[in-house]
């Protein structure tokens, strides 16, 4: 990937490359590879993209939402594709409320797919940790 290239194999017919939808795009925009159109409810849907990739080493790929579904209440699970995964990627896809019903077709967005340099890290146990002004708050903890 020093190149910027990813390696992408197409795993069906009708499967699409992954594409940047505006050059300040920082993640690509995922398809769904159907044969039949899905529907989606607040069960968790697995969608296929037909689509296998090779994340170089030192790289992570992540999925995440689309704006354009979330605003519709249609959610994108975050996902992670490790490196050395090798198998079809897929979106799992919820909504947020029963009354939310939609539908799937070939070739619809339903993701994105966004590509980042690991930090090499360490980690070590100890005994205490440096003070902050936070110190342990979380989950809304710094707003109201």
């Amino acid at each position: 990937m020093s190149d910027g290239t990813v390696f992408v194999k197409l795993l069906r017919p009708g499967a699409r490359l992954p594409f940047r939808a505006t050059p300040g795009s920082s993640g690509v925009d995922l398809h769904a590879c159907l044969d039949a159109n899905v529907e989606v409810t607040q069960h968790p849907v697995v969608i296929p993209t037909g689509l296998a990739m090779a994340i170089p080493p030192g790289f992570d790929a992540q999925i995440r939402p689309r704006s354009g579904l979330t605003r519709k209440g249609v959610v994108a699970a975050f996902g992670t594709l490790d490196a050395d995964y090798r198998g079809e990627i897929m979106v799992t896809l919820y909504t947020t409320s029963p009354g939310i019903r939609y539908v799937v077709h070939h070739g619809d967005r339903i993701g994105q797919l966004v590509i980042a340099r690991l930090a090499p890290v360490a980690f070590e146990a100890v005994e205490s940790l440096d003070e902050t002004e936070r110190g342990a708050g979380g989950h809304g903890s710094t707003g109201r």
